[in-house]
């Protein structure tokens, strides 16, 4: 399997499967002499992890991030930075059922047919579980860039939403409940939908909101390594995403270019932010934002009609532990990529610069 590397300066390469050993990662392109804090990083992976509330996962894993180069003294070295996250909480026996049988809406088919082998444990390498590995890997970027502010939140689940506009939320409450939703009232509603929907053993998606504020102009390349582009390839590499928008994205369409462009103010600023902060590909220094559509979770604790490896038409129902809605553990990974992108960036605008 090739393609495990994200990135052109800062990169980051990945291995392991969700019920291996462990997992890691290799970043390779930070800059030496940035002091780190460790706590923090391990605070974004705690955000993230299995087990924390009565809506995500019951698998119970620490996910304590263990570096093994690139680090002295608490500051970077310039060298590799290689980590791991050792599993400690698998339950294999849970996929016994899955071994000779593809899951509707999973890579388990489409895998078999590309290498002709699979892990059928928790899906292996195809396992939201890699995920951890990019947010120990965007927490390190988070600290590269540290004067931009990254905040993603949970915007809807099913058919509640917030219906507000970012600027009149306060990020500050986005972690006041197990939703990650800034709108108590809406993030109430939002959790009893979610109990809901798993009592009948069914699955609910949602979107994630993410504002980037802070963002120097300039940050981008022309044609084809634009910075709405690989914003939108990061966020479609996350498991269960469907659709990626920013600024006024789909809802620009109704809209006329007389309603639509944005006034310049004599400092460069715009009026209005319908770009969400990019034009040309290139960062103007207003507000990003985007959004984020993840499906719902493909494995049901229901009875569903499938095929195995021989073609025939058999019965199956999910077991193990699993999100009855991802949205609120995507949080902290939407922004992980995102600052994994802006990161790049900044290095590479400061070599394109010199």
């Amino acid at each position: 399997m090739s393609n495990n590397t994200f990135g052109k300066l800062l990169t980051l390469t990945t291995f392991g499967e969700s019920h291996g050993v462990t997992i890691g990662g290799i970043i390779d392109g930070f800059p030496a002499g940035i002091a780190l804090d460790l706590d923090a990083i391990q605070s974004e992976l705690n955000r993230r992890r299995p087990g924390q509330s009565a809506i995500v996962t019951a698998r119970k894993e620490p996910d304590e991030v263990q570096f093994l180069s690139g680090i002295f003294e608490g500051k970077t070295t310039g060298t590799s930075i290689g980590f791991v996250i050792h599993n400690t909480n698998q339950k294999s026996k849970d996929y016994t059922h899955n071994v000779n049988v593809f899951r509707p809406s999973h890579a388990d088919y489409t895998y078999d047919k590309k290498y002709g082998v699979r892990d059928h444990r928790g899906g292996g390498r195809t396992s939201a579980r890699e995920t951890a590995n990019w947010v120990v890997a965007g927490a390190l970027a988070k600290q590269l860039v540290a004067s931009i502010k990254i905040n993603a939140f949970t915007s809807s689940v099913g058919t509640i939403s917030i219906n507000k506009p970012y600027q009149e939320l306060d990020f500050s409450l986005i972690e006041s409940n197990i939703i990650r939703c800034p709108e108590p009232e809406v993030a109430e509603q939002m959790i009893e939908h979610i109990k809901e929907v798993k009592k009948d053993g069914d699955t609910i998606g949602g979107t994630i909101t993410c504002v980037i504020q802070n963002v120097p102009n300039s940050l981008g390349e022309p044609i084809f390594n634009k910075l709405h582009a690989q914003l939108g390839k990061a966020m479609l590499s996350i498991n269960a995403v469907k659709g990626f928008e920013y600024g006024s994205g789909f809802c620009g369409t109704k809209m006329r270019g007389s309603e639509h462009n944005d006034a310049f103010n004599q400092d460069g600023s715009t009026k209005t932010n319908l770009s969400g902060g990019i034009q040309g590909g290139v960062s103007n220094g207003m507000d990003i934002y985007f959004r984020v559509a993840f499906k719902p979770v493909a494995t049901l604790i229901q009875k569903q009609e499938t095929i195995d490896s021989e073609g025939n038409v058999v019965e199956m129902q999910g077991r193990g532990r699993h999100d009855p809605c991802v949205v609120p553990r995507a949080v902290p990974i939407v922004e992980a990529m995102a600052a994994l992108v802006l990161a790049d960036f900044y290095l590479l605008n400061k070599v394109t610069r010199i």
